[in-house]
């Protein structure tokens, strides 16, 4: 372990912690961070029956991802043997880069608060380390928590939970830090804010006090806070919100702050640093709708459920256009995204729905296969327009006797004739 005498950071992330799309992004943050030891802290999903198995998928994540090594240590009750625990404290305070995630935030500040782990968490930043917080784990570390599953779930009135405030402690900024802040999953109602959308974050906001306000942080976006610099950096695919009051300001990846800027703008001071970005214009997006987004094929595949539209959407055009080895490479694409996705630890349906639409492609591939993948107009065209030669020469022969018995024998094949203006069509019926 090596010990810093100056603070070090904490990486803030709105979600996919544990997926593709987050892969340069960890390597930058243990760039980053001291070389020494990684340790997954397990509370956030402690309670869950798959809790082993969600430990197993993120050290997987981190050692074919990054070719990081992450040992797990295990506090998922406060009330555990004495002895689990100091083996779980015993291990924060030598390691360098500690990372806690997905899961319910109020059960893991139930289980962290008031004991030493609030204490551990910061030693790691106190000794020059790196606390990376993903999603729930995240929304912990402000003054104000928001209990997401009670809200969202269980139907409770909007309510701020009492935080770990991390952020005061170490930037003097009075804040609830909101991830997943651009959700989208809804469809037809508004999910943004951590699943809370507007209606009960204006609400919550309200409650905050003057100076206090909202750090929002978007899906597969994070945050990193240099505590010695005093920075904020945003980095990632999405943006970093500041709101207050009804205020908001929008910072794009790659975005850089002062955090005395940042305080002075929850502060409502007119003046703020010169290096602050001016204000995003325009109104906040609305809430999604059902309908089906469109994919740039060049864009980047932020979810198992994106990549899983792109594959339908491929396969789809391609199907429309007789192209079986395009089919193929959306099936084969659609299988390795739910390769690539398996170590999210993210509790949602995209693994089940790519799964089926999967089987369904393959099935759609086997009907395509069995009914023909050439088009029958293209291989009976040369012997059908033949045909209509012999018959066209008879007609201006004024032979229509012959013209007529051609033409009747291709109907009873199946071929339609047409004779318009234009010329002599035919065509074949739809299956």
């Amino acid at each position: 372990m090596v010990v810093s005498t100056a603070p070090g950071r904490i990486a803030l992330i709105g979600s996919g912690e544990t997926t593709p799309t987050m892969v340069g992004v960890h390597r930058e943050i243990f760039a980053l961070t001291p070389p020494g030891d990684a340790v997954l802290v397990d509370t956030t999903f402690g309670f869950q029956l798959n809790a082993d198995e969600l430990v197993a998928r993120t050290q997987h994540y981190f050692a074919e991802s990054l070719g990081r090594r992450v040992d797990a240590v295990s506090w998922r009750r406060a009330d555990a043997a004495a002895s689990t625990l100091d083996r779980a404290l015993a291990r924060i305070s030598t390691a360098t880069w500690v990372f806690a995630g997905p899961g319910s935030p109020s059960y893991a500040l139930r289980q962290w608060r008031d004991t030493p782990m609030v204490g551990a968490l910061g030693s790691v930043i106190r000794r020059g380390g790196t606390l990376v917080l993903g999603s729930a784990a995240a929304i912990t570390v402000g003054k104000y928590a928001v209990p997401v599953y009670e809200v969202y779930k269980a139907g409770f009135d909007p309510y701020w939970d009492e935080g770990l405030d991390l952020l005061g402690t170490f930037l003097d900024l009075e804040l609830a830090v909101i991830p997943h802040f651009d959700n989208a999953e809804g469809g037809t109602h508004d999910t943004r804010y951590c699943y809370l959308g507007e209606p009960r974050l204006a609400a919550l906001e309200r409650e905050l006090p003057d100076g206090s306000g909202i750090l929002g942080i978007d899906e597969h976006t994070a945050v990193i806070i240099d505590v010695a610099e005093q920075t904020v950096r945003v980095t990632g695919n999405r943006t970093m919100t500041l709101r207050a009051r009804g205020r908001s300001r929008i910072f794009p990846a790659g975005s850089c702050l002062q955090v005395s800027d940042v305080r002075a703008w929850f502060a409502g001071e007119a003046t703020v640093g010169s290096g602050f970005p001016e204000p995003a214009t325009g109104a906040a997006p609305p809430p999604t709708t059902g309908a089906v987004p469109v994919l740039a094929g060049d864009a980047p595949v932020l979810s198992l459920h994106e990549a899983t539209l792109r594959a339908r959407t491929r396969f789809d055009a391609a199907a429309a256009d007789r192209d079986a080895a395009t089919m193929v490479d959306a099936i084969l694409g659609l299988e390795q995204a739910i390769q690539d996705w398996s170590a999210d630890t993210l509790q949602s349906s995209d693994r089940d729905e790519a799964r089926r639409e999967l089987r369904s492609l393959i099935v759609r591939l086997g009907e395509f296969a069995q009914a023909g993948a050439l088009d029958t107009s293209d291989l009976v065209a040369p012997f059908v327009t033949a045909l209509l030669d012999v018959r066209s020469q008879a007609r201006s022969r004024g032979d229509y006797q012959t013209a007529d018995d051609i033409r009747d024998r291709l109907i009873r094949a199946g071929v339609e004739v047409r004779d318009t203006p234009d010329g002599v069509r035919w065509l074949l019926p739809e299956k």
